[in-house]
């Protein structure tokens, strides 16, 4: 029997830039018993899937350390957990600015001194060739130095262990740019006789300090806004109560959420959050379940109903018996899938991956023909011009912006979507859903609310509504189908008192029938009354019309004499209707899949504003409809919740199961709407389109940055404009290209939901 793969997930320590991610990929695919691997860089998680007789975590670590990189096992997000990362974040950064600060500081009299040809007193004191410039010169490169060995140490580190897997990095072209600098600046002041003339002997020590300084502020940055990405999650975590009142030897004990197991009583009182899945066995409230589903009205709770840790109690007091705790609960279940979904990859960025892999390389090639160019074509001092561009094309080239283009907007977008009761579970299915041109959506439990409810009474005869509905109420008093339960909660919201039916026959096909409170009471089709040679012509008209509502009308008769029309049907939940008119005003076709005959189909269709209905589709047959309208040419979402949706679900481009629905459809989705609600949906489409577009923008930035820079930087424009590109210009642009790609992937997180999205 074959071995089925594991997933794990390990974060990696040590990632400089984008072409990191490929090599970390790389390293780990080749590897025996690895079947694939996925890292992403703003997580710095990696999502491996493994055969576990081969592979386990120190076959990794060991793969990932000898490839330069740190591995630890990535726990789940508990509040300590993102506590220790932020911690780490704020030491990082903190790290970083101490070393912009230094380098800064350095920097201003580093610049003031270098160009002393631009100040007429320092002119006059330290003249071209003199050997006052040359000491101050030489004091200069002292300082600059511990900024290049301190301050801009984490770019020769990651250098080196680049080049001991020979890889090259972001940090390869800083290296390298600001040592050129740095080597030119110190032959030049040492060694001035070597040079054809002394306008050739100039040093660029500002280059090297100010270079680091910009970069390292530039990383600093990058570290703050990265941290914002995970808002999301924090969010999550901090939902989760702290205590529980637990029932322990007939008292209510205060005791921390994590020693509550499953079936313990706990006691729930107004205004606090509920500490754990349960279900409700004595009392009633209202429930705040906004921070879940996203939805803002409370939602009643009686006995029996479920409830879900993390939501608040609103007003009622009520004991619970703990069901789901720990990672079974649903706020855990939440938080896992967010965090896979925030660590996936969208087809896109695996595209991006593949180019910022051979960038670095191509990079530095560039800048070794542009010197080359330059010092032999190029004007005089040949050399000083050839340098300046071999720095500031390799400063200027980071392909940083380009890897963070795709992961930070995920990032907050899937994060985004679960503050809204929608949990996406991959980048693909975030992608795909701004694809989709037609959208399925099964109508029980998805349109409808999938429990039938009593909605007309129309009394024939003598007999009144209540007369009516007490009598039929009756009768199906002990009976199990959802039809007759229908009636009976119809009575009993009416507050009618029911007797005790005698003599209750179910006839298949027909309906029932009984006696209450002596008189013969049936219930049910035409047939049935033709069966006892009642006559029905007086109603079935209205019958007829009924019907064509989509409703189930039922004839009722009492002691042989046609007594009136009840009246069930699933009614169609509040806000299918703005939900679907919001779908099509964003250009999706939508179609409705249901096993009801074409004429319930078309009425529920009618009201709901949909044009396209499949009616009579056996359950096994709905995978085939979705796979017909994708032979017709559309990207298909298939919506629903029951177990017979699961093979549609899976077999449309995206699957989006109602988060009431069953275990099974949710799992065969790629996109699960908490609240059971076709608004969903709707957030779900504004989500993807909102957060793709921002993927687009990051990439067309990063793209444009690096398709002009690099050649501005290499001369290009010289020859035609006199225009050559400062290094320190250069190291500006390159360090505030990935603070831009972060700042506007953050934007998403004040989008709004209002209004269509396109």
């Amino acid at each position: 029997m074959a071995v089925q793969n594991q997933t794990m997930n390990i974060a990696v320590g040590g990632l400089k830039c984008a072409s990191c991610v490929k090599t970390v990929e790389g390293a780990l695919e080749n590897s025996p018993g690895i079947q694939a691997a996925s890292l992403n860089l703003v997580s710095g998680v990696a999502r491996i899937e493994y055969l576990p007789e081969i592979v386990d975590f120190e076959f990794v670590q060991e793969i990932l350390e000898s490839n330069g990189y740190k591995a630890s096992k990535s726990e789940g997000a508990t509040e300590s957990v993102l506590q220790n990362q932020a911690s780490e974040q704020q030491s990082e950064y903190s790290a970083l600015m101490r070393k912009f600060w230094f380098a800064a500081a350095v920097s201003i009299p580093v610049m003031i001194f270098s160009y002393p040809d631009f100040i007429p007193v320092l002119r006059d004191w330290m003249p071209m060739g003199s050997m006052n410039r040359r000491i101050v010169w030489g004091i200069l490169g002292l300082l600059t130095l511990p900024v290049l060995l301190w301050a801009g140490s984490q770019f020769y580190t990651g250098t080196w262990s680049a080049l001991k897997h020979r890889t090259a990095n972001m940090h390869t072209l800083i290296a390298a740019g600001i040592t050129a600098a740095f080597v030119y600046s110190a032959i030049a002041v040492m060694f001035p006789q070597w040079f054809p003339n002394q306008a050739l002997a100039e040093a660029f020590w500002d280059v090297s300090t100010v270079v680091v300084a910009l970069v390292v502020l530039g990383m600093a940055l990058e570290v703050k806004a990265k941290g914002k990405t995970s808002e999301a999650i924090e969010k999550l975590v901090g939902m989760q109560p702290r205590t529980a009142r637990v029932v322990r030897e007939g008292k209510g004990v205060d005791l921390p959420v994590e020693e509550v197991i499953a079936g313990d009583i706990v006691i729930v009182r107004p205004g606090e959050k509920i500490p754990v899945d349960g279900v409700v066995i004595k009392g009633s409230s209202s429930v705040d379940e906004s921070m879940i589903t996203g939805e803002s009205i409370p939602v009643e709770k009686l006995e029996d109903d479920e409830l879900i840790g993390a939501t608040l109690n609103k007003t009622g007091s009520f004991t619970l018996r703990a069901t789901k705790i720990g990672k079974d609960s649903v706020l855990s279940n939440i938080i896992r899938m967010v965090q896979d979904a925030q660590g996936s990859k969208a087809p896109i960025q695996r595209v991006v991956d593949q180019v910022a892999a051979y960038f670095v390389p191509a990079v530095i090639i560039l800048g070794l023909l542009a010197f080359i160019a330059w010092y032999n074509i190029g004007p005089e001092p040949r050399i000083v011009y050839a340098t300046i561009v071999l720095v500031t094309t390799l400063i200027i080239a980071c392909p940083c912006a380009l890897g963070l283009a795709t992961p930070t907007s995920l990032t907050v977008g899937i994060g985004k979507g679960a503050e809204h009761g929608v949990l996406i579970r991959s980048g693909d299915a975030l992608q795909t859903a701004k694809q989709l041109t037609a959208i399925v959506l099964d109508k029980t439990g998805t349109v409808t609310k999938g429990e039938p409810e009593l909605t007309d009474i129309v009394p024939a005869g003598t007999f009144t509504e209540v007369e009516l509905l007490r009598l039929a109420a009756s009768l199906e008093k002990g009976s199990e189908h959802p039809l007759g339960e229908a009636i009976v909660s119809g009575a009993a919201s009416r507050g009618l008192a029911l007797e005790e039916a005698a003599h209750f026959n179910a006839i298949p096909g027909h309906g029932v029938s009984g006696e209450v409170d002596g008189r013969t009471v049936l219930l049910g089709n035409k047939k049935l009354l033709e069966d006892w040679s009642i006559d029905s012509s007086g109603l079935d008209d209205k019958w007829a019309e009924l019907a064509s509502q989509g409703k189930t009308p039922m004839y009722v008769s009492v002691d042989d004499r046609l007594a009136g029309i009840i009246s069930v049907a699933d009614t169609i939940k509040e806000d299918s209707t703005t939900s679907i008119r919001e779908l099509q005003d964003m250009g999706l076709v939508v179609i409705m899949l249901t096993g009801d005959n074409q004429r319930t189909a078309a009425a529920i269709a009618s009201q709901v504003g949909i044009n396209r209905v499949l009616s009579e589709v056996l359950p096994q047959e709905k995978a085939h409809e979705v796979r017909k309208l994708q032979l017709e040419g559309h990207v298909v979402a298939m919506v629903g919740d029951g177990i017979n949706d699961a093979p549609a679900l899976a077999q449309a481009d995206v699957g989006l199961a109602i988060g009431t629905g069953t275990d099974v459809a949710i799992e065969a989705s790629d996109i699960t709407l908490i609240s059971g609600s076709l608004a969903g949906v709707v957030t779900a489409m504004k989500v993807s389109r909102a957060t793709m577009r921002n993927v687009h923008q990051n990439l067309f930035g990063a793209f444009i940055y690096n398709t002009l820079g690099v050649p501005v930087a290499m001369g290009f424009l010289y020859p035609f404009f006199g225009i050559l590109l400062s290094p320190l210009i250069a190291a500006a642009a390159m360090a505030f290209s990935s603070v831009t790609v972060v700042t506007n992937a953050n934007r998403l997180r004040y989008f709004k939901l209002a209004g269509v999205e396109r």
